[in-house]
């Protein structure tokens, strides 16, 4: 039996009401809010957030393939499949895989994962898929998207959800695309779109796959179809003959947004917070085409742990002051140009010291059991020399040793940094960083914290990444909805 071994999710700490933007263009809002990644937050690092959700309770020997999907990542000339299985500790005997270019990237990768350890090539696949698309100001895209992430674990064995069917088509027409030269989405006139893009292809797919699976609409438990407007997710489930009110899973528009390649994995995530035993879930995603595919919920979905998933997350929230912080964050909007302070990259010493930039490895003599961070050939507390073994920090809990408020050192447009040392709890290792998604007046000695990855700037061509720590989640940790 193939399919989804574990689950996790990742929506961006702050939020956007929709009402703002309407105002700072005097037209209608959609009413409702949208996520919005932070300054330091993009399409890799919510993908690494929603990975480690997805790996809680899971070890990491259960992996040995990382496939990303997403129409927004940071590189277009770099894996950020083989970044996300460094900065996630799963190991370099890794298959790893980028998709792009595509909305339904996500379940093209869902699909090949399924049929590689179908195929026996592989035994466990993460799928993950995250995205944070601009729309041109002013537009109905900018009010309807949001930033978002979610990953799946594909495995033949402890599987919660088996796969037991797929249909896909493809279907060439310009409805949604981005040039390279493009920053914003761009869409052909918006009622064509819908009907003979979205409505055409989804209500083909769904029809098709149910006839060869010989199925009908009351058969399912749960229908995912993610749609880039409440009335048309209404009117495909009306069309296709699904009971809006009992089948139709929450698509999070009004709280999240359309989150582009997550979209379908992020509705799926939420499905599987609530699913019982012998549920039947239809998973649909359009791009270019359509994808459908056919879920059996199995008795081991009833032992899986607690996560964060989509609804910790969904609990979690700060509302950002002002749209024009909104368009800060994304660049759209130029603040005081520059920074007051920055150091000079290089790739070199990025490489020679990734266990402890990226992995957030430290070193554990064997001596004495001191950790310290980074990783420190010489023990700082016996002396003794090479002589340690690297442990993951990203996943331990710490308190703040000590911090300071420092107002000159930030972005213009979010100036205070909170320089901070952690205390983590393994072997009270301590870890100098920065404080994000957080309230710089409540920070206090002896705050718990975790650690997150985090973008830091661009420098020599490239994007520099670090760990930062936050506030825990108020929402974290929440067991399965029964």
């Amino acid at each position: 039996m193939v399919g989804i071994a574990s689950f996790g999710a990742y929506i961006p700490f702050s939020r956007l009401s929709r009402d703002d933007i309407s105002k700072a263009w005097g037209r209608a809002s959609m009413g409702g809010e949208r996520s919005v990644a932070n300054n330091d937050e993009d399409s890799i690092t919510m993908a690494a957030e929603a990975i480690f959700d997805c790996l809680r309770g899971v070890e990491r020997q259960r992996v040995d393939g990382i496939l990303f999907a997403s129409t927004t990542a940071p590189y277009k000339e770099k894996q950020c499949a083989t970044l996300l299985a460094w900065v996630t500790d799963i190991g370099p005997e890794t298959i790893t895989a980028d998709y792009a270019n595509s909305l339904r990237s996500a379940t093209s990768a869902l699909r090949a994962a399924v049929d590689a350890v179908s195929a026996g090539s592989t035994s466990g696949v993460l799928v993950t898929a995250a995205d944070c698309r601009l729309g041109y100001p002013r537009s109905d895209f900018e009010q309807s998207f949001g930033d978002a992430a979610a990953a799946l674990l594909i495995a033949n064995e402890g599987v919660v959800a088996a796969v037991e069917g797929s249909y896909s088509h493809c279907d060439e027409l310009l409805d949604v695309w981005r040039t390279p030269e493009d920053i914003f989405v761009r869409s052909w006139e918006g009622r064509w779109v819908v009907e003979q893009g979205y409505r055409a292809n989804m209500e083909l797919a769904v029809s098709t796959a149910l006839k060869r699976w010989g199925l009908v609409p009351k058969d399912f438990s749960k229908v995912i179809f993610p749609s880039p407007d409440a009335r048309t997710h209404r009117r495909l489930a009306q069309a296709l003959g699904f009971d809006e009110k009992t089948q139709l899973q929450d698509p999070y528009l009004a709280t999240v947004g359309h989150s582009g390649t997550a979209h379908p994995l992020l509705m799926l995530v939420a499905a599987l917070e609530q699913a019982q035993p012998g549920d039947r879930i239809l998973l649909t995603a359009y791009g270019d085409g359509a994808d459908a595919f056919m879920l059996r919920i199995t008795e081991e979905i009833e032992g899986m742990g607690p996560r964060r998933g989509v609804r910790g997350n969904l609990a979690s929230k700060m509302v950002l002051p002002s749209y024009e912080r909104y368009l800060s964050y994304r660049g759209i909007l130029d603040t005081e140009p520059g920074e007051p302070f920055r150091l000079f990259p290089s790739a070199t010493v990025l490489w020679r010291d990734r266990s402890s930039v990226l992995r957030c490895h430290g070193s554990r003599c064997r001596v004495c059991g001191t950790v310290s961070y980074p990783i420190q050939r010489v023990c700082v507390n016996c002396r003794s020399n090479d002589d340690y073994d690297e442990v993951r920090l990203s996943d331990k809990p710490g308190k703040v040793f000590t911090f300071s408020l420092d107002n000159l050192a930030g972005r213009s447009d979010d100036p205070v940094v909170v320089q901070t040392v952690v205390e983590s709890e393994e072997g009270s290792a301590r870890i100098y960083c920065m404080m994000t998604d957080c309230q710089p007046s409540q920070v206090r000695v002896d705050m718990p914290v975790e650690l997150t990855f985090r973008r830091i700037y661009e420098g020599g061509g490239f994007h520099n990444y670090f760990w930062k720590c936050r506030p825990p989640r108020e929402g974290g940790n929440q067991d399965r909805e029964h």
